[in-house]
């Protein structure tokens, strides 16, 4: 018999917390995310000339594979204090894009809440893109720019 785990709430916040001329000008967003089964962490090195995979995603678990209709959250954090790495994104139509993520900073991707990355990245080279056109996130992948970095991988599923 499988082994059944419970669930739990992810709560995320993001606060921007600045003075300005003696006047708060900060802000926090609160946002949860209910049934969370499992989270992934990793720590992994990116390096310079050749892109490293970081995560797949299909119908199928495997080994660094995940299945993108359970993908809930998904944040990509630079660890460097110098370099920036770049991060790909690419869905099952072979369509790609690339961010940037300067040294200290985070991307985080933000799934269909009910569908995971499934149907949620197009990308065109002339601009065409369209939400008709969406599709599921099948690879991230990065790329250190002058030096190796290390990215730490954040993933919650249900």
């Amino acid at each position: 018999m499988a082994r059944k785990y419970g669930t739990a709430t992810l709560t995320l916040t993001v606060t921007e917390a600045i003075t300005l001329n003696s006047k708060d000008e900060g802000q926090t967003h609160t946002h949860t995310i209910n049934e969370i089964s499992d989270v992934y962490r990793r720590t992994m090195t990116a390096t310079t000339g050749t892109d490293t995979t970081i995560a797949t995603f299909s119908s199928l678990f495997g080994v660094g594979q995940f299945v993108a209709a359970d993908m809930r959250y998904i944040r990509i954090t630079n660890l460097d204090d110098t370099n920036y790495v770049a991060i790909f994104l690419k869905n099952q139509n072979n369509d790609e894009a690339c961010i940037k993520v300067d040294a200290g900073q985070s991307f985080i991707i933000c799934p269909d809440l009910s569908g995971g990355v499934v149907d949620i990245l197009d990308g065109t080279e002339d601009g065409a893109s369209d939400k008709a056109n969406l599709g599921d996130l099948s690879q991230i992948r990065a790329q250190a720019d002058t030096n190796a970095v290390d990215i730490e991988l954040y993933m919650a599923m249900v």
